[in-house]
């Protein structure tokens, strides 16, 4: 494992009690900070934190409910004075169905989730990083929304909302010291494929050139690079993590 500088820094992981989210939390301790686990599963966080050991922490957040993230942005604050980096990793499929038969709830439930709970985490924690005087927000979107993928039009508009979100915050952050960055996955083997259809999954193994799924490890890696002072000069940019399948 290459080391990172993270030293003296701490990040707030959304969706950090499983999946990318834990594995991103890995490699910022391992890269000398600490985290804070943000999941609307309290119980599960609370699992995971004590599994990342002392450094890590964690507050009980519905990212889809603009009063629990300003209520997680000030315990957060409480405890750790400050927030260095923020990676929006919280997601989830919906079903795998044709557009004119999507249930109008889930469509609801994937946006609030992907779109609107990720909004909802800048907007509190942005002028957080702004009074500091430094940032790093990193948002996982997912190479659906560069593509979009057949009987997944929620969560490819979605991800292609996320990609969008990155460039304008980007480009209105571009005078401070707070970069704002996303990453764009292809499939990665985690809990979420549970949320899948199995003829989803091996479609999306279908369209990989390098015939495997990444690993949450290599997700991991970009974005703990994008969350050090070292990415300085890349903002309201977009990084691959396809394997070979986007090339653009």
């Amino acid at each position: 494992m290459n080391l990172l500088d993270f030293q003296a820094r701490h990040a707030v992981v959304i969706g950090g009690a499983g999946g990318l989210g834990f594995a991103i939390a890995q490699r910022l301790l391992a890269s000398g900070g600490r985290v804070t686990l943000w999941d609307r599963d309290a119980a599960a966080a609370e699992t995971a934190a004590r599994q990342l050991g002392a450094a890590a922490g964690f507050v009980m957040v519905d990212v889809a409910d603009a009063e629990s993230v300003r209520a997680g942005v000030a315990a957060t604050v409480a405890r750790e004075t400050k927030i260095d980096a923020l990676v929006n990793s919280a997601g989830i499929t919906g079903p795998n169905t044709k557009l004119w038969e999507y249930p109008v709830d889930a469509w609801r439930q994937v946006m609030e989730v992907n779109l609107n709970g990720l909004f909802l985490c800048c907007r509190e924690v942005v002028p957080v990083m702004r009074a500091a005087g430094y940032g790093r927000i990193v948002n996982i979107a997912s190479v659906a929304g560069k593509d979009g993928n057949p009987n997944a039009s929620a969560y490819s508009a979605s991800k292609a909302a996320v990609i969008a979100l990155t460039k304008s915050l980007g480009k209105e952050l571009a005078d401070t010291e707070v970069r704002v960055n996303c990453v764009t996955p292809a499939a990665v083997e985690t809990a979420i494929f549970e949320q899948m259809a199995q003829a989803h999954i091996q479609f999306m193994l279908s369209k990989i050139p390098m015939g495997r799924f990444g690993t949450p490890a290599e997700v991991a890696a970009m974005v703990g690079w994008l969350c050090t002072h070292e990415c300085s000069f890349s903002t309201g940019a977009v990084f691959d993590l396809s394997g070979g399948r986007s090339t653009y």
